[in-house]
């Protein structure tokens, strides 16, 4: 019988008090209130740990640098105690033919009841031969992997929509994890990289309720992918106000007006970067003064670049976009600098007449 996630804590010397609060902040990361911990301690306690294949194609290995780094759960005890990760080649000691004879013991072994994370995407021209793992192309390793899966997890935007590799022109035919495997649930978790307590969160909800968070329709979890960076930043008063920042460095940049007009796509990207952030929270581009180039979203790296910017967004009715609110913003400034200069004018005539 395959271990709990509990009885790996316990034989780590964790404590009991340890393991309830470790139950609570993982609620909390899950965007669940406090009486959801009963369920995932529960969960922990009774459910055994879940077999994981995790394979790379064509990718940076960005999904799992920022996997690493979680701090909420930390990713020691996701990797170490709430999941059986048996084949990860970035950070697993086997290599060679031990290594991949883990795929097929897992494959056969847990049909129909593990995991399969997918990191990259595959290449599909000259049958695939631009992406050998283990002497194979490794869209073979992908449908053979994916074949008893009980469900697959797409890491990052090469894996859920192509991401640079299928940037025009494409000369590998790179192509996204659900455009190969059709006959598996798959959730996406796009993003260059994710966000690392996304990417740790996701796996928990799995494990804890035994089924995938809810999705949108392009299959990702809603609790993330739901609002736009946009919705929740906190230069939003400043493009309400139509107040720009023009060129980096001006005035604006430096009293943090909105980086609209610098090319941020905080207005179409859905993510939770402005809430979540990263690095345990610190920071986000935005908040480092440059703007979301978009990078959970499909084809973004086709669209515009890094710093073309957005057209025609109307926050403000179907007439008006930023532009022209931020040029209506100044001259109602004008309007109200003058109107108050002539109310003080009339203000001093009364007051000299009323004196005489």
């Amino acid at each position: 019988m395959r271990e709990t996630f509990y009885d790996v804590m316990r034989r780590q010397g964790i404590s009991r008090r340890s393991f309830l609060k470790f139950c609570s902040l993982t609620a909390a990361s899950l965007g669940l209130g406090p009486e959801f911990a009963p369920t995932i301690a529960h969960a922990m306690e009774t459910k055994p740990r879940l077999p994981v294949l995790w394979l790379h194609g064509l990718e940076c290995t960005c999904c799992s640098e920022s996997f690493i780094r979680s701090a909420h759960p930390l990713v020691k005890d996701v990797v170490l105690s709430m999941l059986s990760l048996d084949y990860d080649d970035t950070i697993m000691a086997s290599a060679g033919g031990a290594a991949e004879a883990i795929v097929t013991e897992i494959v056969e072994k847990y049909k129909g009841n593990y995991i399969l994370a997918v990191e990259g995407n595959p290449p599909l021209n000259e049958d695939g031969m631009f992406c050998i793992i283990g002497g194979k192309p490794f869209v073979e390793q992908l449908r053979y992997a994916a074949s008893n899966a009980k469900a697959i997890v797409s890491w990052g935007s090469c894996a859920s929509w192509g991401c640079v590799q299928a940037a025009r022109p494409n000369p590998t035919r790179a192509t996204p994890v659900h455009q190969v495997i059709t006959d598996k649930p798959i959730i996406k978790v796009p993003g260059c990289p994710p966000i690392a307590e996304v990417m740790t969160a996701v796996i928990t909800y799995i494990l804890t309720f035994e089924k995938f968070p809810e999705l949108d329709r392009q299959g990702r979890p809603k609790m993330f992918y739901s609002q736009r960076i946009h919705d929740k930043c906190y230069r939003r008063p400043h493009f309400d106000a139509g107040q720009f920042v023009e060129s980096w460095d001006d005035e604006g940049a430096r009293k943090g007006y909105c980086l609209y007009k610098m090319g941020c796509k905080g207005p179409t990207t859905y993510n939770a970067c402005s809430t979540v952030r990263w690095n345990g929270g610190i920071s986000f581009p935005i908040q480092s003064g440059h703007g979301c180039i978009g990078c959970s979203e499909d084809g973004f790296w086709d669209k515009g670049g890094f710093y073309d910017r957005l057209t025609d967004i109307h926050q403000f009715g179907i007439e008006a976009n930023a532009d022209q609110v931020g040029k209506a913003a100044v001259g109602v400034v004008g309007a109200a600098v003058a109107a108050h200069a002539a109310v003080t004018a009339l203000k001093r005539a009364r007051d000299a007449g009323d004196k005489s």
